[in-house]
Formats: structure tokens, sequence, C-alpha cells
């Protein structure tokens, strides 16, 4: 763990063994802390705030930059990590370990041109609007994107001003520690950037409940985050919360059927389905139904499956035994209420998959929302598809979901896009495209996916109180 610019091992001495899910093999040790090392990461966190809160912007550029380079100069370490822990392939882990280098470069410029704003002259006084660090953040990220989600959340929070607390996921930290290693390198001051591991129950209890943090930023499970909100509210935290989902995907009848095809594939089966906007219902047009349900299943097929450190695969394992039962479980509640399985629903058979949580991506069609795979988030390899005659109805289909992340609309005619983009119940939006995270576009849930915004410069503010300074003038 880092605290305040060291390496440290937990006070109690505790360690985690972390495994390869292809595998099942012992990858790394982590060291676990608990509530004391969290109180003592918090405390440096305090401590280094007055001085980096008042640092120049320029400054916290110039090491957010350097960070950047330090983590591409180790970016086939961090990505092998990477793959090892979490079982994504490894051109896919380089790719992240990229965009987390990425999020650094992007901040350390917005963070420059943090700005104010002068109110309109009234007589006799002049009002001028401030932006400020709040203070310190803490930070809870995810399993699935251990690098990149964490990376797109202390960049915009060092950039602004605030000291940091970094809580990777306990069943995947070592890319997340190899990154946030590398960026305090860099020459950041002790105390600005700690990290510390440990379960939710001790250290991301102290995290949300101590009163030092000014901020907590979580992605994961709508369950957990609900408690985060209640606990963080007894000291009226700061939040940004990016929860689960359940993205809808509409292929209307004049869409490009080989283009939506292939772009629901992306976004079903990539990370194995473990993305908070993967593309979990998909309702398609009854005149092509057969024609696009016939390219989605041939391409479905041919995707290469097997350990993430073998070069000619498309997808790695599930991420754990828990997670492939639940997707069998989905699977097993569609099927008894009608759906049919039109390739997958099962373990790959042979020798080089018994050790490992591998599942064959799934199509499903005949699905309806009586069934839980369209009605919860499965974070599973399955394409689950349905028909739908009128554009009502499609809107009516998709809306009808507690989660409101993202959603997709092929369709050929812009005037049904944007018919479909405003109505549509979701943060994000993707007009035939599934990739609609951006670097400049603010990121987000509506409904029970979440609250506040990642990435852009809509981030940078979720660090930062606004101060009123007014200011009366003699003889106006």
């Amino acid at each position: 763990m880092l605290i305040d610019g060291k390496q440290v091992d937990s006070m109690a001495g505790k360690a985690a063994t972390i495994t390869n899910p292809a595998t099942g093999e012992a990858v790394a040790e982590v060291s676990m802390g608990e509530r004391a090392d969290a109180i003592l990461a918090l405390e440096a966190a305090a401590r280094a705030f007055p001085g980096w809160s008042k640092a120049d912007p320029r400054e916290r550029g110039d090491l957010l930059r350097r960070g950047a380079e330090t983590v591409r100069d180790g970016i086939e370490e961090i990505a092998r990590l990477l793959t090892m822990e979490q079982g994504k392939p490894l051109r896919f882990a380089r790719r992240e370990v990229e965009s987390s280098a990425e999020a650094l470069d992007y901040y350390a410029g917005e963070g420059e041109r943090i700005s104010g704003e002068v109110v309109p002259v009234s007589r006799g006084s002049r009002s001028l609007i401030i932006r400020q660090p709040l203070g310190v953040a803490a930070i809870i990220s995810p399993w699935n994107y251990p690098a990149d989600l964490l990376a797109w959340k202390l960049a915009p929070a060092l950039a602004a001003g605030c000291t940091v607390v970094a809580k990777p996921s306990s069943h995947t930290p070592l890319a997340a520690t190899r990154f946030v290693m590398a960026l305090a390198e860099a020459g950041l001051p002790s105390g600005v950037l700690n990290l510390i591991h440990g379960s939710g129950r001790e250290v991301g209890r102290e995290l949300v409940e101590s009163p030092i943090p000014r901020k907590v930023s979580f992605t994961g499970e709508t369950d957990t985050g609900k408690w985060i909100m209640e606990r963080a509210a007894r000291t009226l935290k700061r939040l940004s919360l990016e929860l689960g989902g359940s993205s809808p995907a509409i292929v209307c009848e004049d869409a490009e059927i080989d283009e939506a095809a292939a772009a629901c594939v992306q976004r079903a089966f990539s990370n194995m389905g473990q993305i908070c906007i993967s593309v979990n219902r998909i309702y398609v047009h009854n005149s092509i139904a057969e024609e696009f349900t016939t390219e989605l299943v041939r391409r479905t097929e041919q995707l290469r499956i097997g350990d993430g450190l073998d070069p000619e695969v498309d997808l790695g394992p599930i991420f754990s035994e828990a997670q492939r039962e639940k997707t069998e479980a989905h699977i097993a509640d569609a099927q008894k209420k009608g759906a049919r399985i039109l390739f997958g629903g099962r373990r790959p058979e042979g020798e080089k998959f018994r050790r490992g949580f591998f599942f064959l991506p799934t199509v499903l069609d005949r699905m309806d929302h009586s069934m839980r795979m369209m009605r919860e988030e499965t974070f599973g390899p399955v394409a689950p598809m349905m028909s739908f005659d009128t554009d009502e109805e499609a809107l009516k289909l998709a809306n009808d979901s507690r989660y409101g992340l993202a959603a997709y609309v092929f369709t050929a005619d812009m005037t049904r896009a944007f018919w479909f983009a405003e109505r549509l119940e979701a943060g994000s939006v993707g007009i035939n495209t599934t990739n609609v995270i951006v670097p400049k576009a603010p990121f987000g849930g509506w409904k029970e996916s979440g609250i506040g915004r990642e990435r852009s410069r809509a981030a940078l503010r979720e660090y930062m109180e606004e101060k009123h300074i007014r200011i009366g003038l003699r003889g106006d």
C-alpha cells in the first residue's frame, strides 16, 4: 500500500492471494489493510491537502503529465498484471492502461483551465464566483476495469487540487497498484496520493463514514451505491456514483444490419459482458429480426475464447465463479420462461478450459420482460433479443428499467434517431454506435444508474466547491 509517500504493509500483517481466473493459479500476494490503515491514509491526505490545494495548477499539471509518461513506460508490465488478475485479453489490457495514461494527460490540461465568473455589474458592488478544491477525496474503484476507472477518478481529483485516498477492488488490486505507484514516482508530494487495499466492510466503510473525506467517488453495484449514499449523508459528503446498467439496443427496420450486428456483438461480449454499458437487451424490428439474428449469431460464432495471455483470443474467462453462476442462473430462468438459445449457453469443453471460469458467448431470442436477464444486470456474455413493431413500443420497452446508464439506436433516419435520443432515459445515447465513452463528454447515469458525472470538464467540477465573493464599492 502507499501511505504518506511510503510503501507499507498492513498494520495487522494480513494478506490476500490473487489468482488468475483463466488458470486458477496464484499470481501475487497483496497486503490487506483494515480500518486503522485507512485512518492513517486519510490523515496523511488531510495533512497534504493545504499545500496541494494551493499549488500552481500548472505545477499539478506537469506532475500529472510526468505520471502519464511513467505509466506508458510500464505499460507492458501493468497490462500483463491486469490480464493475469482480471482475465481480459492482453491487447485490451494494453488499451486500458493507455486510457489510464490519457486520463492523466487530459486533466493535466483541464486543471490549468479552471476558471471562475464575474457576475454582471450591480450598483455599488461587484460579485465574483471562484472554484476551490473540496478537500480529501475517497475513491473506490471496481474490478472490471481496475486501472482505467481508477484513473478517470483520481486524475480530475488531483487536477482540481484535492488529495486522494484510493481503494481499488480487493479482487483486482495489482494493475491499479502499479498504476498508482507509477504516478507517485513522478514526484507527487507525500500524502497527496494514497492507496490502501482491503474489504468494503473494513476499509470501504471507514472511507465512507470518516468525517475527513469531503467527497466519495464509487463505481460498482447499485445496492452498494445506495448504502454509500445513506452512510455518506451523515456527514453530507459530495458523491459521484456510477452504478449498474441494463443498456438497451434498438435496431430499426432501416438499420444497416451488418453494422448493427457487429456493434451489438462487440458491446455485448467485450470483457465477457462485464461492462456497465454492455448491450444487455436487444430490441429488433420484426421485419428484419430473422436477418439480424442470423448475422448476430454468425459473428458470435467467430469469437475465439481462451487465456487472455494468448494473443489470438478475443475473449478471456468470466472474472469469477460467482459471476459465471449468475450468468447460468439468468440463462436458466430465461429458458424456463420460453427463451431459446441460438448459440452458447454453456461452459466450453476441453482441457484448456477446465481450470478457468470460461463460458461461451450466448445469444438468445424469444425473450420478454418477465425474465431476470431483461430486468437485472447479468454482467456476463449474453445477448438477449426480442422483437417490436413500432417505435413507440421499442421506446417503452427500452425505458422499462430501473437503470439508465446508456442506450443505443440503429437507424438510417436522423429524425427518428433524434426522436429516440431525446426520449430514452439514459445518461448516454449512441446512434449507430455503441461507443459512448469519450474523454471530452460527460458520463453518468439516470435513475438507479447513479448520480454525478465522470470524464470531461464536468468531472473536474465534481471535486470543487463554488464560492461567491461580493465586493462593496465606495462612491458608486
